[in-house]
């Protein structure tokens, strides 16, 4: 059932179709409406009865509609001669202007989907050789624009300029893009799905330290030459005017942050779980069975994790062509929002501290255990001397 409502001034028509069978009695209004007129169709594939409820403002007028398989309209005119007076003419042009306002929001929803960029993140390996990637991919690098040197951007395909002569625009092109980072992850812009995997595996020749499972995340972004505002947040989307290079790569940065900082939060939650296994092993044995090995080679691995999202994901580091553009600054703050990547790293170093204090006590402990043993091993050989002595003092008075 649809409803359509046609405004003017305190008036409206709500038409509510019902299918019914052939030639049917005509049902009574319903409750609460009173029958202005009831014209049926000489045709019996359709009839229609008019009714309104009077309101403190304004004449509510309500027409329900019955049809078979042919459609056929009948036109009833009628009019209210109150303090709510109204006149309602209701005819075929009425009937489409009406259907059109039916298929607004379908047309809205197509235009989103003809307009939509597919924006797809990757985190499979914890570096890549930039250098031996341009040199392979000459064709398609496109210099930087900024003095960030710790990724690159690639682009495949020919981009066709805008008929209108405005700034080109990536959806309905066969152009895509491609921006790499150095810590390994990869964004990839209108990339179709059946092309992914040919995209990576370009990157794939170029890195290292790969991962035994790839991380994936996407995220959507809109076209629209006609918005109000430079941008426009929404749920897991962002509409922009348009989207040009400089656009890709702050999108990119943040997306290729998040993807990345979700492996090291995985990576210390598996420590922390590690570490919560041997504080409960404690609390039931009283001890512990950890190798002094074993313990140095997790104090590595987190200072290393920190270092890594410091450092090589520049979490802190604001993006150059944010500092030189408002508009480039407005999608860098609203992404990093919206992907809560201050929030996250909050929550890794708390996890890291927690690390950081159980390690702290095992060290106590090994270095401890280490202390009593030396001391026993001085209390051994003091008391080997003394045997010594005493059975040379025996030897001796013999």
């Amino acid at each position: 059932m649809r409803l359509i409502v046609l405004t003017s001034r305190s008036k409206a028509i709500f038409t509510f179709p019902v299918r019914i069978s052939p030639a049917p009695p005509l049902p009574p209004p319903p409750r609460n409406f009173t029958t202005l007129c009831w014209r049926p169709n000489l045709n019996p594939k359709f009839s229609s009865y008019t009714g309104f409820r009077a309101s403190s403002s304004a004449a509510h007028t309500v027409s329900f509609l019955q049809r078979n398989p042919v459609f056929s309209a009948s036109k009833c005119i009628s009019s209210i001669s109150s303090s709510a007076a109204s006149t309602v003419d209701w005819n075929e042009a009425a009937l489409g202007s009406a259907e059109a306002v039916g298929w607004e929001e379908e047309d809205e929803i197509n235009e989103a989907a003809k307009s939509s960029i597919s924006v797809r993140a990757y985190f499979f390996s914890t570096s890549v050789d930039l250098k031996s990637l341009v040199e392979q991919n000459k064709q398609n690098f496109i210099p930087p624009s900024s003095r960030m040197t710790n990724y690159v951007v690639l682009r495949f395909g020919d981009l066709r300029p805008d008929p209108n002569g405005l700034s080109s625009s990536l959806h309905g092109n066969d152009c895509c893009y491609m921006v790499v980072f150095q810590y390994g992850s990869i964004v990839l812009f209108n990339v179709r799905d059946h092309e992914v995997d040919g995209y990576l595996k370009i990157i794939e020749r170029h890195s290292s330290g790969l991962l035994p499972e790839m991380r994936k995340d996407e995220y959507e972004v809109r076209e629209k030459p006609n918005l109000n505002t430079w941008m426009q947040g929404g749920l897991d989307y962002i509409t922009l005017q348009y989207l040009n290079v400089d656009g890709i790569r702050t999108i990119g940065s943040v997306l290729g942050q998040s993807i990345a900082l979700d492996y090291y939060v995985r990576q210390v939650d598996g420590m922390v779980a590690e570490f919560t296994d041997i504080n409960r092993g404690m609390e039931k044995t009283g001890t512990f069975t950890m190798e002094r090995k074993k313990l140095f080679q997790l104090v590595g691995k987190a200072n290393s994790n920190l270092a890594d999202v410091i450092l090589k994901l520049g979490l802190f580091e604001r993006s150059d062509i944010a500092w030189k553009d408002a508009k480039y600054a407005q999608i860098w703050e609203y992404l990093r929002d919206e992907f809560e990547l201050t929030a996250r790293f909050a929550g890794l170093d708390f996890k890291l501290k927690f690390v950081e204090h159980n390690i702290r006590f095992l060290q106590e402990i090994l270095q401890n255990r280490k202390s009593d043993f030396l001391e026993w091993l001085i209390i051994i050989l003091i008391a080997a001397e003394i045997l010594i002595s005493v059975y040379d003092i025996a030897h001796k008075s013999l």
